[in-house]
């Protein structure tokens, strides 16, 4: 039986050969690729995960009403919950996974930690005990010194977690942080931990464990470059480790999860102080990771296969000197997100999709399909892009490569982001560390280059032309001809706020553009369609051109170069609406739901003041006013979902 998600679909793949396979499903995800993939799914609730995948009981009314057998949780809601390990074992049903009492032992970031020491794994200096009371909290975080940061015992994925700086800051960063732990783990509990201030990377190990006592390393990757406190790019192995440290910090690995009786798929995450060349514990992940691929890629190694295996009480097949590293691996996580926009992560339809070609170097993971929705009920991935290479430069080289043929249409992605990150001189030499999207940014988010006259040309030609293959009006074929005269056909654009008025004459078989009264532009074009699809090819005075363009509404998508335009078709007056409200009117510029509200109706509020407070995948923002004011309404309550573009608040001078 498995839960939603991308590794539903590679578990279903799994374990097809060798069984009969359930899904469970909520509401969001009734037409999920999971779903269809699996023998036979089976319905658990609405889309929230409370109500559904979080619900231990609805999944074992189905592994009742089906025999499941087994269990394989994923990444994420049960899979690291010792009740429901304890659950499925009361029930005689194998959990793909861990012991309820290993998960319980790393679970607890403090626990955890004391755990670990004993082991003889270092461990960051800071404090993993139980006195919760804030004041004595205040004093150890004084005791370890500034910076530091606040953990969540439960948390994970950046949840529950706050940097402090100086010491004045701690008490509202506390409060912060176990308000966002309760909301996301139902647990308050708080460690703190020194913060290395010296561009410290995330340096993480696969390990393998069985039920006879054997536990193996499977390499390692760096996941330094992160936003939020959560991973964006992986690669195996992590680069510019000697082979001393690499057997170093995989031998760490397995005595930590020999520590605390480990079985099945786990990864061990360490900080590496960069300075000193040493390996700090922060974590055990009792789970498989998202970024598992780019391991199987470079050690040939199936690692869900070998779960299933190990659930099945197998020894594993391998020692620790079969287990070799071949090559440079890189993960890519497509999001649905906008990272100009400090990465708000984002919901919605995809209108439109098209990824690379799948080969032996190149793999996608997704559960994502054209005209499937991004729900802001789950993590807005998209899809994993996973390549591999004979060395990192030309892994690295093919990502960016792929990325530039990964096109999505009808939310917002970080796929230019990551195109600029697989080129950023920095990335390419591998001088990562945890900091480094804070410290390039200023390079990391360059504007997008403007499309030359000769794009635009074929952009406008393509366009055009593409009515002459869809229309059945007679007259859209008599295109550029009135009369058997020459006419000069206009087209007018919108790129941003910026107008552009395009003029296109024909002298057959050549195009003469000009773009807000510029030199013509002369080409000689082609172009096909299919649905919302053109595609144009073109020749010019000085180079071949190629454009695909997806048509969305008034827009137009144009990629071409590895780039992506969008340019707006002209609206009639007519059509317009009298007043827009704009973003910065108390509109809502992500979906997600009313976390809380702090001012009410009559309350006179000062521009920046926070009104109230929206939860987007169990990441609070803030929203304030955008002007001093007496609010007028307020038109949500709590927990209300908001979609983007509806009116949040109003306020009166």
């Amino acid at each position: 039986l498995r839960a939603r998600g991308i590794e539903s679909d590679k578990a279903v793949v799994s374990t097809q050969s060798t069984g009969k396979t359930v899904a469970v499903f909520s509401d969001a995800d009734r037409n999920s690729l999971h779903v269809k993939m699996a023998d036979e799914a089976h319905y658990i609730g609405p889309s929230p995960a409370s109500e559904s995948y979080l619900r231990q009981d609805k999944i074992l009314d189905v592994i009742k009403k089906t025999g499941a057998q087994a269990v394989h949780p994923g990444y994420g809601f049960l899979s690291e919950q010792e009740p429901f390990a304890n659950a499925l074992a009361a029930n005689g049903v194998e959990f793909i996974g861990p012991p309820a009492s290993a998960i319980a032992d790393m679970g607890s970031k403090s626990a955890s930690k004391r755990i670990m020491i004993d082991a003889g794994v270092s461990c960051i200096p800071g404090y993993h005990g139980d006195n919760q009371d804030e004041a004595y909290l205040k004093e150890k975080g004084d005791e370890i010194g500034y910076p530091i940061i606040i953990k969540a015992v439960s948390g994970g994925g950046g949840k529950g977690m706050r940097m402090v700086f100086h010491e004045k800051d701690f008490m509202a960063a506390l409060r912060s942080a176990k308000e966002e732990s309760i909301k996301a783990f139902n647990d308050d509990r708080v460690i703190l931990e020194r913060f290395f201030d010296f561009q410290p990377r995330h340096v993480e190990v696969q390990v393998m464990a069985d039920s006879h006592g054997n536990a193996l390393y499977f390499s390692n990757r760096d996941c330094s470059v992160q936003r939020r406190h959560q991973k964006i790019i992986e690669e195996a192995p992590a680069p510019g480790l000697t082979d001393e440290e690499h057997q170093e910090i995989g031998e760490m690995a397995v005595r930590a999860a020999k520590a605390v009786g480990y079985k099945s798929a786990g990864t061990v995450e360490f900080i590496m102080d960069t300075v000193e060349r040493k390996f700090y514990f922060m974590e055990m992940n009792t789970r498989l990771q998202v970024e598992h691929p780019i391991t199987e890629l470079v050690t040939g190694v199936d690692l869900v296969e070998l779960q299933l295996r190990v659930a099945q009480g197998e020894k594993l097949p391998l020692t620790q000197e079969d287990i070799n590293v071949h090559g440079h691996a890189f993960e890519a996580r497509v999001y649905a997100e906008d990272p100009a926009n400090n990465f708000m992560p984002g919901s919605g339809d995809v209108r439109y999709l098209s990824t690379p070609a799948e080969s032996d170097l190149v793999r996608i993971d997704t559960s994502i399909r054209q005209g499937d929705a991004v729900s802001v009920f789950y993590d807005p991935m998209i899809a994993k892009l996973v390549v591999w290479g004979p060395d990192r430069l030309s892994s690295l080289s093919l990502l960016h490569s792929k990325l530039q043929e990964y096109h999505v249409v009808g939310l917002s992605t970080n796929i230019k982001f990551l195109k600029d990150l697989a080129t950023h001189p920095k990335f390419q030499s591998a001088d990562v560390h945890i900091d480094f999207i804070p410290e390039h940014g200023d390079t990391l988010f360059p504007a997008p280059a403007p499309l030359s006259d000769e794009d635009l040309g074929l952009t406008a030609v393509s366009y055009l032309l593409s009515n002459t293959k869809t229309s059945p009006s007679p007259w859209s074929k008599s295109l550029f001809t009135r009369l058997n005269v020459s006419h000069v056909e206009e087209l007018k654009l919108k790129h941003g706020d910026t107008d552009m008025d395009i003029k296109i004459r024909c002298a057959d078989p050549t195009y003469f553009v000009s773009i807000d009264g510029r030199p013509e532009v002369e080409l000689t074009a082609e172009v096909s369609c299919e649905g919302n699809v053109i595609w144009g090819q073109a020749n010019s005075a000085t180079r071949k051109l190629e454009c695909k363009i997806v048509l969305d509404g008034d827009n137009l998508h144009i990629f071409t170069d590895g780039t992506e335009t969008v340019l707006t078709r002209e609206v009639p007056k007519y059509l317009q609406a009298d007043e827009e409200v704009g973003l910065d009117d108390g509109v809502a510029s992500v979906e997600g739901l009313v976390q809380k509200i702090f001012a009410g109706v009559g309350d006179a509020v000062k521009r920046g003041d926070i009104i109230l407070q929206v939860n987007v995948m169990k990441m609070l923002f803030d929203i304030p006013a955008h002007k001093d004011g007496v609010i007028s309404s307020i038109c949500f309550d709590e927990g209300d979902r908001v979609s983007k573009g509806q009116l949040l608040y109003e306020l009166e001078e």
